[in-house]
């Protein structure tokens, strides 16, 4: 992996919400056996209350909602689906 122990990431996240846009990257969490592990996914719906984030932007079936904030939660039962 690219600069590993040096803190530096291949990746750029957006942890604002404010300003969350269609597009960006976002570092996000599942619930339950899957919480310790982080998740990349990219944003295709930004709404006021949540988001929508799929894994994979060019499969249309690979769509989770997420709570908005920093690093949005997708609940399990949508991340295995």
């Amino acid at each position: 992996m690219q600069g590993m122990g040096d803190g530096s990431c291949p990746y750029e996240f957006n942890f604002d919400a404010a300003t969350f846009k269609v597009g960006d990257l976002v570092s996000y969490r599942v619930t339950g056996s899957l919480a310790d592990f982080p998740f990349v996914g990219t944003l295709i719906e930004v709404h006021d209350d949540h988001v929508v984030i799929s894994a994979d932007p060019g499969d249309t079936a690979s769509r989770m909602r997420g709570t908005r904030e920093s690093r949005p939660l997708v609940q399990e039962a949508d991340a295995l689906a």
